[in-house]
């Protein structure tokens, strides 16, 4: 598959402070892929150069068939963190404005920002000034304003950052909807939860420096992964397992912790042949937990 963003050794400081250090990654086209870290981590810059906000102080950027950010606009759509609607303009003005900037002539522009707000729930907000909506309903304007050129490239920073449990579900399914659309979209966040739930692939930032990336099935097979087993028989017989690292046995229920790659076929083999199993539960790691093992040692980003 394609690339829909091309990322090779990029760094960029502001003045003497380091904010992205030789990052280097590649987006599949068509992919929901995630950027996840904490507050300071690098995230938000690196969407910053992605989008062409941002110049790259070594290293490259390239988007959309290898396109520096600058060139291609047109064909991406960003939704900044903070709040970027014109507090005293309309809500119609104001998502028609950002197609506008975008490509999109005028008629066209409030055609498609009038259909999109009132099938999104805002037709009766279209005459209100933006600084009257709800945070929920900003933010749904926002995101209309972000795609209403429709885009082939979605970059959205914190999308669901201070958004009640109904509206964060409600840009999950416009994520879902972009993916069906056959749209490339990248998200950052810092609640592992949201990028568990929809994203093919992520990685994990911190310090400015990439820890982990890849498909989420890939992500998680490089931490420890546990086995629950409830048995008869010897405990004894639980000493020396293949592929376990440590055993936590309370009698005839233990806990097994696996080292990376451990084949838990071989493991349940070994069982069947030492005592009788009555369960036998994998237990994977979550990416929270991938999240914490990567970053959770360190202490707050600088």
């Amino acid at each position: 598959m394609p690339a829909a963003i091309s990322i090779d050794h990029a760094s960029k400081y502001f003045g003497t402070y380091l904010a992205v250090n030789q990052l280097s990654l590649e987006v599949p086209a068509g992919s929901v892929y995630g950027f996840l870290g904490r507050n300071g981590a690098g995230k938000t810059t690196t969407l910053r150069m992605i989008t062409g906000i941002l110049d790259p102080d070594a290293g490259s950027v390239s988007v959309l068939d290898g396109c520096a950010p600058k060139t291609v606009r047109t064909r991406t759509g960003y939704l900044p963190e903070e709040n970027g609607l014109y507090k005293d303009m309309r809500v119609l003005d104001m998502v028609a404005y950002f197609g506008q900037l975008r490509g999109l002539e005028r008629r066209e522009a409030v055609s498609r920002a009038h259909t999109r707000l009132a099938a999104a729930g805002l037709g009766q907000r279209l005459e209100s000034k933006c600084n009257t909506l709800s945070k929920g309903m900003a933010q749904k304007a926002q995101v209309i304003a972000t795609l209403l050129h429709d885009p082939e490239l979605v970059v959205l920073d914190e999308p669901f950052s201070g958004l009640d449990p109904v509206n964060a579900e409600m840009v999950l399914d416009l994520i879902r909807q972009f993916k069906r659309d056959g749209r490339t979209v990248i998200f950052s966040t810092h609640v592992v939860e949201h990028a568990e739930q929809i994203c093919d692939a992520a990685i994990i930032i911190d310090r400015g420096q990439r820890k982990l990336a890849g498909p989420l099935a890939d992500i998680r097979a490089q931490a420890e992964r546990s086995v629950i087993v409830d048995y008869e028989g010897d405990a004894g017989a639980l000493g020396i397992l293949p592929g376990v690292i440590a055993v936590d046995d309370a009698g005839q229920h233990a806990e097994l912790r696996l080292a990376p790659g451990a084949d838990t076929q071989v493991l349940l083999q070994a069982l069947v042949e030492r005592v009788h199993i009555r369960r036998f539960d994998t237990r994977e790691a979550s990416l929270k937990q991938v999240f914490l093992n990567a970053v959770g040692s360190e202490r707050d980003a600088a």
